[in-house]
């Protein structure tokens, strides 16, 4: 099996077009496995459309080194290459002194070659220079290749490459001049997800556009002999193999909506007994469940439909008030307030205006407010259907919730905004809404606490 990671040399540079493009070129002829670095839930479902396999994550401040060696050699399981896409530029990470959290961290600790993606527009000899820098850095990161990206024509591409194979030692691979077919589709918090219906026919061809391009700039055979090889142990267990009875039912609200899950979190629900049955807040009904799992998303864009499905936001609301364990993040959270406010000119609405949501927590959800992206630390205490518990996890969202004064609060963060000054985790009965998104390897003692609290022996 080959492995290498794909970073940039800082956000805008164009890694995540040209890995999913060679993600999507690789899958053609091999198995491959896409891993994302930090907590990102959509360039993740890009990975897992082109390679038909799901990606999973991989962040150095939620996780330690060795949940990270065990998900990467769980998801490399039946794989030729593992594929590897970075976060931001190859060293930012949560702090300034060290590289917790960076992508550069979690290529040392798999010791795998990065190729470093270089925006190039207007440079051609100071490319060099940069490139000379993250070499020096950090010399423990084996940045193995170069692709430059945003050429303009042919002269500049010759004096950036001959500068960067002289002066670094490394090959440049590929050259890709600067396209709009090159962008995808964005949204304020980031790239538009895959799975809403409405934009997978336009995402499908726009890959299959930067795809040709890429086939086309990038040498396919020099960026497969960058990559170097890794022996996977033949029958070393992970976490993901402990073998229980499954007693256990879990509702998963996946749809439009709501689908910002980390692909781990199916596998730990099967480890801590519990089948998940996926159900739809837009089209569904509620279906029968010992537990409920309401995960993040853009419920923002789906206000109408979500307002319309009174059968579903009663059920919800019903559960919760008979005590069955839920567990609502971000977009959950704010789908299960007593309203969502859209301000005017928000999606070019007209008027401000506000519909109707779950009703279990009082208060509402406003939007737009302004834009949180952030590590969170924190502790939960023992009143939360999810236990008492150190963790740390990722918040963000564009969204204000502001809820009762009454409101009773599991979470005192450290680091993070939560839902009011440091608070986090409202909790009504036994159902939680949190703006924390918690990693569910990093938390899988709250997650298997949550399955206990399900359960019908508890």
């Amino acid at each position: 099996m080959k492995q290498i990671l794909i970073t940039g040399d800082r956000s805008g540079s164009g890694k995540t077009s040209i890995t999913l493009a060679l993600a999507a070129l690789l899958s053609k002829n091999h198995r491959v496995q896409t891993f994302k670095v930090g907590m990102d839930y959509i360039d993740p479902s890009y990975l897992s459309a082109v390679s038909l396999r799901p990606c999973r994550n991989l962040d150095s401040f939620t996780l330690t080194d060795d949940q990270i060696r065990e998900i990467f050699q769980f998801g490399c399981r039946g794989a030729d290459i593992a594929l590897v896409e970075g976060v931001r530029g190859l060293y930012e990470g949560a702090e300034a002194l060290t590289d917790n959290g960076s992508t550069a961290s979690v290529a040392k600790i798999l010791d795998i070659p990065v190729v470093l993606v270089v925006s190039a527009q207007s440079i051609t000899r100071s490319a060099a220079a940069l490139v000379k820098g993250f070499q020096v850095f950090d010399r423990d990161v084996n940045i193995a290749g170069v692709i430059l990206n945003n050429v303009k024509g042919g002269s500049h591409k010759e004096k950036a490459l001959t500068a960067i194979e002289h002066y670094c030692d490394i090959p440049v691979i590929g050259a890709i001049p600067r396209m709009e077919e090159m962008q995808l589709a964005m949204r304020h918090l980031g790239l538009v997800p895959y799975r809403e219906g409405s934009g997978r026919g336009d995402f499908d061809a726009r890959i299959s556009t930067i795809t040709k391009m890429i086939g086309q700039y990038v040498d396919l055979e020099r960026f497969l002999n960058l990559m170097t090889e890794i022996v996977q142990p033949p029958h070393q267990k992970t976490l993901f193999d402990v073998t229980v009875d499954r007693d256990v039912t879990i509702g998963v609200a996946l749809d439009e909506a709501f689908n910002f899950y980390y692909a781990d979190l199916f596998d730990i629900l099967h480890t801590a007994g519990a089948e998940y049955v996926p159900f739809s807040p837009v089209h569904d009904r509620l279906p029968d469940a010992d537990g409920y799992i309401i995960g993040g998303g853009y419920p923002e864009l789906f206000v109408r439909e979500l307002e319309a499905n009174d059968p579903m936001r009663e059920a919800i609301l019903e559960v919760s008030r008979n005590g069955t364990p839920v567990y609502a993040e971000c977009g959950g959270l704010m789908y299960l307030t007593d309203r969502m406010s859209l301000k005017k000119g928000w999606q070019d609405a007209q008027k401000e205006k506000s519909y109707e949501m779950c009703r279990v927590f009082s208060g509402e959800t406003r939007m737009p407010a302004r834009r949180v992206v952030s590590y969170v630390e924190g502790t939960s205490g023992d009143d939360s259907p999810l236990g008492a518990a150190a963790f740390r996890g990722h918040e963000f969202h564009y969204s204000d919730v502001v809820l009762s004064s009454g409101t009773r609060y599991a979470y005192q963060l450290s680091r993070g905004i939560g839902i009011h000054s440091k608070l986090d985790g409202a909790v009504t009965n036994n159902t939680l809404g949190s703006y924390t998104h918690l990693h569910p390897v990093a938390s899988e003692g709250m997650f298997r606490h949550f399955v206990r609290t399900c359960s019908k022996k508890h």
